[in-house]
């Protein structure tokens, strides 16, 4: 059985920083994209970062774009997410996801962790 697990979530200032995890368990995920996604109140989840099986290939989301790193880690089968410059409407729940193929869309991913909530007060 698939799970993935967010941690690292909380509540920062603005211009602070925070780095999320995504454990990955129930097979090997060495060949998996594995990507990050969010979604604030009222609005739709929306993508933010992916990175291919061995890390070669990267996306981001124009508006995390020289302010977050995805990285992974394979024999961890875990992903992060490493966020600077933080602002307030980068608050939102943050999701990990995982899938064979190489995505910026939600309805790709067949593997969604439970969020973990990431607050940037003003």
């Amino acid at each position: 059985q698939v799970q993935l697990v967010e941690s690292g979530g909380g509540l920062v200032q603005a211009g602070g920083s925070l780095r999320l995890s995504c454990a990955a368990s129930g097979r090997t995920f060495s060949n998996y994209a594995m990507a990050w996604f969010r979604q604030a109140p009222g609005k739709e989840r929306e993508f933010v970062a992916v990175i291919n099986w061995n890390g070669r290939t990267i996306y981001y989301a124009d508006s995390v774009k020289g302010r977050f790193t995805i990285s992974r880690d394979n024999a961890k089968n875990t992903v992060y997410l490493q966020m600077n410059s933080l602002k307030p409407e980068d608050t939102a729940v943050y999701y990990c996801a995982v899938d064979l193929r190489l995505g910026v869309v939600a309805t790709l991913y067949d593997y969604w962790g439970q969020g973990t909530q990431v607050t940037v007060s003003s």
